[in-house]
């Protein structure tokens, strides 16, 4: 049985990446900031990125749980990330570095713990990045940041790596979790618009993530790597323009 390691487990694409390797026969090793009732994890551990790339004894703590608990690894999913919003003129430098810490250094350094494992599982490294490293909005400063400089961590590792752990992104669009839909206030109406402003009118689903994820992880696709995958239902071809 091949394990996979997923970090945001509990959030909307997380569970879902959970609920689709479980379902195709694979360990589940889940992370989480949070801690919920787990279904899909076969292990679920509480883990705080952001301290783990901080405090150096907390380092330390999880790393003796993981080298005990976790023996084997044939893929590291870095899917955690946070997104503070704020300009450029209020942004915090506790802002900036959280978001650096969770969406770019952290999966650095988990990649670095656990390299040994996947290389000798002939596993991979697969980072969800965002739509937002190409394409932004006013506000996103630091995530848009964070998941440019992931998606070029991810074509380097995979240079640096060759030979010995493949590494890949997945770059998505908007997709329905309740993430997004709190950012709309659930303005069901927002959710619509936001529908038909695809070319494939509608947003992405978290399943569509997880399967693309699954397909990422499989020997059969061995030749991918170093590559980013935009999942964006076309969005990233329309020209915003007057009528």
């Amino acid at each position: 049985m091949k394990t996979v390691l997923i970090t945001g487990v509990l959030g909307g694409i997380g569970s879902q990446l959970a609920k689709t390797f479980k379902e195709n026969k694979y360990k589940v090793i889940g992370l989480d900031i949070r801690t919920a009732p787990t279904p899909n994890c076969d292990q679920f551990y509480r883990f705080d990125l952001h301290q783990y790339c901080s405090d150096p004894v907390y380092k330390k703590e999880m790393e003796a749980i993981f080298e005990q608990e976790i023996p084997e690894l044939f893929l590291l999913i870095n899917n955690a990330a946070v997104q503070l919003l704020a300009s450029v003129d209020e942004l915090r430098l506790e802002d900036w570095n959280q978001t650096l810490n969770v969406n770019l250094t952290g999966p650095l350094m988990l990649s670095q713990f656990f390299l040994s494992r996947l290389e000798k599982s002939l596993g991979s490294i697969i980072n969800i990045a965002s739509i937002h490293h190409q394409l932004t909005k006013k506000r996103f400063v630091a995530y848009a940041s964070s998941k440019s400089a992931l998606v070029g961590l991810t074509k380097a590792m995979s240079v640096d790596l060759q030979g010995r752990v493949r590494v890949n992104a997945i770059s998505p669009a908007a997709i329905d979790t309740q993430m997004l839909r709190d950012g709309f206030n659930n303005d069901e109406a927002k959710v619509q618009l936001l529908n038909e402003l695809h070319p494939s009118q509608r947003i992405g689903k978290p399943q569509e993530v997880s399967q693309l994820a699954l397909l990422l992880a499989e020997d059969k696709l061995g030749f991918i790597n170093g590559a980013n995958l935009n999942i964006d239902g076309g969005i990233s071809n329309v020209l915003k323009d007057l009528e």
